[in-house]
């Protein structure tokens, strides 16, 4: 009788082992199945089952919710307002001003694999990426053109260096859009540089 019990329970033992490796994957996500640490393929949406952890275990990943990667700023504050970070959103234009720049990078997996294995803390080196790439068109823009009629200039060519930076590191990941949320003067010295914009007015006039 007791051998019957133990022989019960380690039946049942191995059945709720066998059954931990049942997993959902939703219409959104896909699923990465590692064995043994290392990637052998990608489960779809649905009820799917991998072997049992040490075996196996399976890394959800969400494919087409878009994210979002803010630069310059984060969020809004309890007055309403975004909260600038200088050391992100000033930089140095063409002909050697200064612009104040807040954009947001939109974002989504389309490669899990790639994504799970080839890029680390993704949001930080989509915010590093972007910062730098935005520099580099900025820092060969004059300040006038940046802030006006290529506005639209600066935000796509900023946009598609980005996404060859991610494909080159092979990331999986694609930008679906660069959004700029502010192109000014720093607000030490928007004043004096509207002022100088009303005044070359007055004088096309």
């Amino acid at each position: 009788s007791g051998g019957k019990s133990i022989s019960l329970i380690l039946l049942v033992l191995v059945f709720v082992w066998l059954a931990s490796g049942l997993y959902r994957v939703l219409p959104d996500e896909q699923g990465v199945v590692l064995r043994f640490g290392k990637f052998i393929s990608v489960s779809d949406p649905g009820l799917n089952y991998h072997l049992p952890t040490p075996l196996e275990k399976v890394i959800i990943v969400p494919v087409t919710t878009t994210r979002n990667v803010e630069v310059g700023f984060r969020g809004v504050t309890s007055a309403g307002q975004n909260r600038n970070i200088d050391e992100e959103s000033l930089m140095l234009t063409g002909d050697e001003n200064i612009v104040d720049i807040n954009f947001v990078v939109q974002w989504f997996v389309s490669d899990a694999p790639k994504y799970v294995f080839n890029i680390r803390n993704p949001e930080k080196n989509i915010k590093d990426s972007a910062e730098s790439v935005m520099r580099e068109v900025i820092g060969r823009t004059n300040i006038d053109f940046a802030l006006a009629e290529g506005r639209d200039q600066v935000r796509l060519e900023s946009q598609t260096l980005l996404q060859d930076v991610l494909d080159k590191n092979d990331s999986g990941i694609i930008v679906s859009s660069l959004l700029l949320q502010k192109s000014d003067p720093p607000p030490a010295v928007i004043d004096d540089y509207k002022d100088v914009q009303r005044a070359r007015a007055d004088q096309e006039r």
